[in-house]
């Protein structure tokens, strides 16, 4: 008899039947694309793109692998059924075994992979400097199908539910100046919707719309159904990063030294900060009471989540792209200074860091109590507790 993906499920009308008997409805099948304390299926971890780990990570970590490409490593991985997906300017989307770093597959787009991955129904989504979003077949890397824009994807792909028939979309934007909007199954376009400059973040998803910021210095909220505007908020200087949406408020960091909270309902700022003139090109995470940001003075910022009020700052020796990911009590992220850093969500104080050596402007990826990342050295890290002695 044929396995059932997922979504063959949701095509064929019949409800998911997921682990413990529960029925998922096609729109909480979204849910695929959300972290587990063993997965880490998509860039920040969750459409949301909050950048939350349900599990926990060890105080000391201990190098387990790596893995070396022929390019520098700045797509952030994705974590699913054993497998890191991850994408280098070499050109190259790489599937590792996350036991031991061993290749499993590689897949060539021609030109570099900014691109996160998204890994969901045995299926990989990556864009690729080349102007194409991939499919590929998650256990062997073969392509399914493209999708071509008209420039370059450096954003990283995001999954949603038709809100028409259940069937699941991908959504990518492209310096094209447009976000788009097509099928999972066969990469057909759904909708395009257009900006007047480049997208460089991902589009965040909740509670069916769409928030996405680019170059245009807009935060832009559509319709999921038909990618239609429901409004435009200015951010007052253009948004490299990606914007997390928690509970109708959107969270998000910009190029005039800013992070920004709106709220999406009533289209106004609830707050901002900021600090020293330095801007802003990591995408926050955002946890029950903190938002967490770095940034280009070279520092990890925390703010109160309800009004904006700075908690604490930790200092690097470079500036701070990378996205950071809390797990539990702890927030991990890189630095252009070649290093690592655990530090404790509460005070900012420092618990362990490594130095790689060379820039680490990917974001982390976190799962099982380990934390993966790439670097400018061209390698992929995978780093969790010290495994025992033969």
């Amino acid at each position: 008899m044929k396995r059932l993906r997922p979504f063959d499920w949701l095509r064929a009308g019949l409800p998911l039947l997921a682990a413990g008997g529960l029925l998922v409805t096609p729109c909480a099948a979204a849910a695929l694309a959300e972290a587990t304390e063993d997965s880490w299926p998509m860039h920040r971890g969750g459409p949301s793109l909050a950048g939350v780990a349900p599990g926990k990570l060890p105080d000391t970590l201990s190098l387990i692998w790596s893995f070396k490409t022929g390019g520098p490593v700045r797509s952030s991985a994705a974590i699913v059924d054993g497998r890191v997906v991850v994408g280098s300017d070499d050109g190259k989307v790489y599937a590792l075994s996350f036991n031991d770093g061993s290749k499993l597959w590689e897949f060539d787009t021609g030109d570099s992979v900014e691109s996160s991955p998204l890994v969901v129904d045995d299926r990989v989504y990556v864009g690729s400097a080349n102007g194409k979003l991939y499919a590929l077949d998650a256990m062997t890397g073969r392509k399914v199908w493209e999708y071509a824009t008209e420039d370059r994807i450096l954003a990283s792909p995001n999954l949603v539910v038709s809100p028409k028939d259940g069937s699941p979309w991908i959504l990518i934007g492209s310096y094209d100046f447009h976000l788009h909007c097509v099928s999972a199954a066969t990469g057909q376009r759904q909708w395009v919707y257009e900006t007047d400059n480049y997208i460089n973040g991902s589009p965040a998803v909740y509670a069916g719309q769409t928030v996405f910021g680019g170059c245009d210095a807009i935060l832009h909220v559509l319709s999921l159904a038909e990618g239609t505007k429901v409004k435009e908020i200015e951010a007052g200087a253009y948004i490299a990063g990606s914007a997390a949406v928690v509970d109708g408020r959107a969270y998000l960091g910009q190029y005039a030294n800013e992070v920004l909270c709106f709220d999406l309902a009533e289209g106004r700022k609830v707050w901002s900060y900021r600090d020293r003139n330095f801007p802003y090109f990591s995408s926050p995470a955002v946890t029950e009471d903190r938002v967490i940001f770095g940034g280009r003075d070279r520092r990890l910022h925390c703010a109160r989540r309800a009004d904006g009020e700075q908690l604490w700052v930790f200092a690097t020796g470079a500036r701070v792209d990378s996205s950071p990911v809390v797990a539990g009590d702890r927030v991990v992220f890189g630095s252009d200074d070649g290093r690592l850093y655990l530090l404790d969500v509460g005070t900012g104080r420092e618990i362990w860091s490594y130095t790689i050596g060379d820039a680490v402007a990917a974001s982390p990826a976190v799962a099982s109590g380990r934390v993966v990342i790439g670097s400018a050295d061209g390698s992929v890290y995978c780093f969790g507790e010290k495994p025992p002695a033969p």
